[in-house]
């Protein structure tokens, strides 16, 4: 560094033609964390005291942002997670409601028609029957398989399995005809059946319903028991109320 001397006072001043461009710079912007030049802090983390950015790290920039900004101050703070909360909790208990398992019933209506076939060796009969199935979710319910069997006290007449039947949709009631084939083989049944000495030819069948429904990514089990009354010596049986 080359040094001048002044001829009024006899001072010499250094000569900053030949300082290098960091002292320069450093010459008008304070240390970093001062305010009258003199350093009071640490250096600068981004221009490490430079006051530079070196290339290719504009995107590592610090800003110092004064404590008395007000964006670190913002409005109605509790106000709005008050309200955050409070939509969340509305949220949850609308899904709980909306997807929360409720009940799906079966429930025997009516024997619709009873048509008797006479064998040689045996009794045959087609029982119809109608049943409701009541859906209380709000999300449709499929059917996987439901299957009906009938008994006679201790004797069994028959069981039908069904697998295609359609789904029930959302709070909605659907209405199912069944068809049960019952085979009366044993021997005393059969002479009453086909005895004239009758003109009623009652027997009260003991119905146990199986349903396996589907809903909610999950599978239940419906079970029901109810009984009728049929006529097994001829097609005359009509239209009754299952009790």
């Amino acid at each position: 560094m080359v040094t001048l001397k002044n001829n009024n006072n006899n001072t010499e001043v250094p000569d900053q033609s030949n300082e290098p461009e960091k002292v320069r710079t450093l010459r008008h912007f304070p240390p970093y964390g001062s305010i009258n030049g003199q350093a009071t802090g640490e250096t600068c983390p981004t221009c490490r005291g430079t006051g530079r950015i070196p290339r290719g790290h504009a995107d590592q920039l610090v800003a110092v942002i004064p404590c008395n900004d007000v964006r670190l101050k913002p409005r109605r703070t509790k106000l709005y997670v008050c309200a955050s909360m409070a939509l969340c909790l509305l949220l949850c208990c609308l899904i709980l409601f909306f997807l929360f398992p409720r009940s799906v019933t079966v429930t025997p209506v009516s024997v619709l028609s009873v048509m008797v076939y006479f064998t040689q060796d045996t009794v045959e009969m087609e029982v119809t029957n109608l049943i409701n199935v009541t859906n209380n979710n709000f999300v449709p319910v499929q059917i996987l398989e439901f299957d009906i069997q009938a008994l006679f006290y201790t004797t069994f007449l028959g069981k039908t399995k069904i697998c295609n039947m359609t789904a029930i949709k959302s709070r909605s009631r659907q209405s199912y005809t069944v068809k049960n084939n019952l085979t009366i083989s044993d021997e005393g049944l059969k002479n009453y059946c086909q005895s004239t000495a009758y003109k009623i030819h009652t027997l009260f069948l003991e119905l146990q319903m199986t349903m396996n429904i589907s809903y909610l990514s999950h599978t239940e089990q419906l079970s029901l028991e109810s009984f009728e009354y049929i006529d097994c010596g001829t097609n005359s049986t009509l239209p009754h109320p299952v009790q």
